[in-house]
This record gives structure tokens, sequence and C-alpha cells, in this order.
């Protein structure tokens, strides 16, 4: 029996989005469109009953761009899945939610802008996680403080403009990653090949954080999402004993 989950981030965002729609949004898949709500995937290759929950001490904090939340290839939701701390944002140019405002503020966390290095002032990069008793412009008690990564959840030149245009971000520290492997993502290619998904950003942060098995499972559950996603799009079945599935289940049963 599949575990029913409280709606997340993500999932509320989008749903406020749908609120605010001058007409009804139907997504591709199955004869009627027909979707599963839990997981965004036509119902006969639904990945609810696979969900991973991993509880970790950092937290994510997504920057959504208007339109990310509707799509059903979007990353940003599998990263909600899994990590119980993930806030989600929708992004306007002349206003900023008072909430994400409050998050970046609260004494708990330590945010990091996660972005390229190249494009941003260098005494504002780090490539580490700071000391914990260290910001990016002072030295203040923070041994208690989480994580928080902020993530621009949006095309690449989305990202850009969010980054260029969010005042409220550019006394953040920002951390600038340097991945050894070109995007594995397969359901929307960047110009850039060395750009990541939302997702496997995130798997990096939480690897850095320490959080190993968040990032482990993170990985897993994206490559099994984009098994399910391609295979209903091709119309084939699923083999639900592959080692994608098997790799993920093992996994599940470490958290």
């Amino acid at each position: 029996m599949t575990k029913t989950h409280l709606p997340h981030a993500v999932s509320r965002l989008r749903s406020a989005r749908l609120e605010r729609s001058t007409r009804p949004f139907l997504a591709r898949g199955g004869p009627h469109g027909e979707r599963c709500s839990g997981c965004r995937l036509i119902l006969s290759h639904c990945l609810c009953a696979l969900r991973p929950v991993v509880p970790t001490r950092a937290g994510v904090c997504l920057i959504m761009a208007e339109h990310e939340t509707l799509k059903p290839s979007n990353t940003g939701w599998l990263i909600a899945d899994v990590v119980p701390d993930t806030m989600a944002f929708g992004w306007a140019r002349t206003e900023v939610d008072p909430a994400l405002l409050a998050v970046l503020a609260d004494p708990q966390w330590q945010p990091y802008v996660v972005f390229p290095g190249e494009f941003v002032a260098p005494e504002r990069v780090v490539t580490q996680l700071l000391p914990a008793h260290c910001s990016a412009d002072a030295v203040v008690d923070t041994e208690s403080r989480r994580p928080l990564f902020i993530l621009l959840d949006a095309t690449w030149p989305e990202a850009r403009k969010i980054f260029k245009k969010s005042p409220y971000l550019n006394h953040l520290p920002v951390l600038s990653l340097m991945p050894e492997q070109l995007s594995r993502y397969r359901l929307r290619r960047s110009k850039r090949e060395e750009n990541l998904c939302t997702s496997e950003v995130t798997a990096l942060c939480l690897q850095l954080a320490g959080e190993t098995l968040a990032a482990q499972t993170l990985e897993a559950y994206l490559d099994v999402f984009t098994e399910h996603y391609l295979r209903a799009k091709l119309q084939q079945k699923l083999d639900w004993d592959d080692e994608l599935h098997q790799r993920l289940r093992d996994l599940r049963l470490s958290a």
C-alpha cells in the first residue's frame, strides 16, 4: 500500500499557481491527460510507491520561475519529496514574498546562493561550506546554524535574470560548485553542457554538507524518475526490478 504524504512546498506552490491561472492547465499524457497528483506522472507509471524521505540537517530553498511548478519534468519536486526541510517560493521581478525574506533572516540558517562563481564578484564566492563560526563578511557565533542551499529553479537564462534582479540575495555568500561529471539529466537539455539540473545540484550540495545518504538517495530517485518519465512518454512498460529501482529501494531501507 502506498504511503500517503502531505503536500510539500513545491506541490503547494503549484496549487497556488494553478489557482491564479485564467484557463485550465492540461498536461499531456494518458487518454485524457490524467496524471498522478503525487508524482505528476501518468497513472500507469506512477512513482509514489518508491518515494524516499531522508531527514537532513541541511535545508533547501527553491526560488522558482513562473512556470516551473507546472512542468512535469521539473526536478525541484523531487527535492521536496526527499528533503523534508524544503521551502519553495515563486519569483517575481517587482515583489518578493515576505515569507522568503523571513527564511533568509532566520538565525537557524546559514544561507548559500548556489550559482556559478564566474558570474559573481570573487569576494562573495565560496567553494566549501563556511566554518561553523564564520559568515561571508564577519565572524559570528553560528555554531548551531544549519546550511540552507538556495537554488534558482529555472532555465539557465531565467536563473541568470533571477540572480541579477533579486537584491535581497546580494549579501549572501555564493556557493560555486565544480562537478566533475556532466549532467545525466535526460528530460531537458541546457545549451551549456556543464549545467546540471536542480536535483543534481542539490545532491552535490547535500554531499558537501555531509548528508551522504540524502545525496545518494536524491541521485537514485532522479534516475528512477527519469526512467519512468521517458518510458511513459514512449508508452513502454517498466522493469520494476532493474538496477535503478533496486538501488533506490536499498537506499530507502537505509533511511
